[in-house]
């Protein structure tokens, strides 16, 4: 696969000379925290190149989002971007982009026919390998600094349908299975909230009735951190004694963080991917050749460096 590392290289990366007129967005939703960031990054830079964006929201709709797809090419855009719904259904939308001949970028959400996009379709992401690990990593650390040997953890999932979910609980199990987590830990328990906050409140609510003793909650996101935060601070846990960790770095998680609630996230440069993925299009739609991956590094944020992180999101 081609790679291209976008971190200090960021500004080379934004230097695209070439500009398309117009450029068709499909978000998989637009009430989600985290995507509210990305979607305002692409505007933001849109304004500063004097590109006209067109997003479109898809309601978290597979069927909906392909359509929005299609009618962008038949309204003739010069490229489309798209933050999959599923990340398991995007060879339709590789297939219809290509039939029209119109250069498609994925964004955030890894596509799974990433290996074989055609040459004028690109992702633009961070490497989900990386976010699971560096969580669990440092909650593993923070379990041993508290004095532990062995500890329990639940651990909350996003959508099973979209492939960071999948990678970053994968994440959780390599660390263990690979011996890079500093105590014995066992999953007692692992569901999925679909990256929304009230449902992993609700799941954290029924895991408390259990009674069952935990010392470590895992969420493949902040929302869904936050939301087992408030189902345990209903029920008057004690946040010191327990480690939660999630991924994005928020600013409801780092309000959460600066609170002494939540231990551990994991930065997602939204804005980034955001503003690269229209580079990356304008660049399709120039001509230009790109790589078929544009990765956005993620970064450990703990209350030691949050400060680094407080106005980035």
């Amino acid at each position: 696969m081609r790679k291209l590392i976008l971190g200090a290289t960021f500004v080379a990366l934004m230097g695209s000379s070439a500009m398309a007129q117009t450029v068709g967005v499909s978000m998989a939703l637009f009430d989600d925290n985290f995507l509210t960031v990305l979607r305002n990054g692409i505007e933001k830079y849109a304004g500063e190149k004097g590109v006209k964006v067109q997003i479109e929201d898809a309601g978290n709709d597979v069927a909906k989002q392909l359509d929005q797809i299609n009618n962008f090419a038949a309204s003739g855009v010069d490229a489309i971007i798209v933050n999959p719904v599923d990340t398991s259904a995007t060879q339709a939308m590789s297939d219809a982009a290509a039939a029209a001949g119109i250069p498609l970028v994925y964004v955030n959400r890894q596509p799974v026919n990433l290996d074989t996009l055609p040459d004028n379709q690109a992702f633009v992401g961070s490497n989900e390998v990386d976010s699971g690990t560096l969580e669990t990593i440092e909650v593993c650390r923070l379990l041993k600094e508290a004095g532990k040997t062995e500890a329990n953890a639940y651990v909350i999932m996003g959508e099973l349908s979209n492939q960071a979910a999948v990678q970053r609980t994968q994440d959780i199990h390599d660390v263990i299975d690979g011996g890079k987590c500093a105590v014995t830990l066992n999953i007692l328990d692992k569901q999925t909230s679909n990256w929304r906050r009230d449902e992993a409140q609700n799941l954290m609510t029924n895991w408390l009735s259990t009674g069952k003793a935990f010392d470590a909650v895992i969420a493949n996101n902040d929302e869904s951190a936050i939301g087992a935060i408030q189902a345990m601070k209903a029920a008057g846990i004690d946040m010191k004694a327990v480690v939660v960790g999630g991924v994005d770095a928020t600013q409801d998680a780092l309000a959460a963080m600066q609170a002494g609630d939540l231990d551990v996230t994991v930065f997602q440069n939204a804005a980034a991917q955001g503003a690269g993925s229209l580079d990356t299009a304008l660049k399709l739609a120039a001509g230009e050749a790109v790589d078929n991956a544009v990765w956005v590094p993620f970064e450990l944020v703990t209350p030691a460096n949050i400060d680094q992180y407080l106005q980035k999101n």
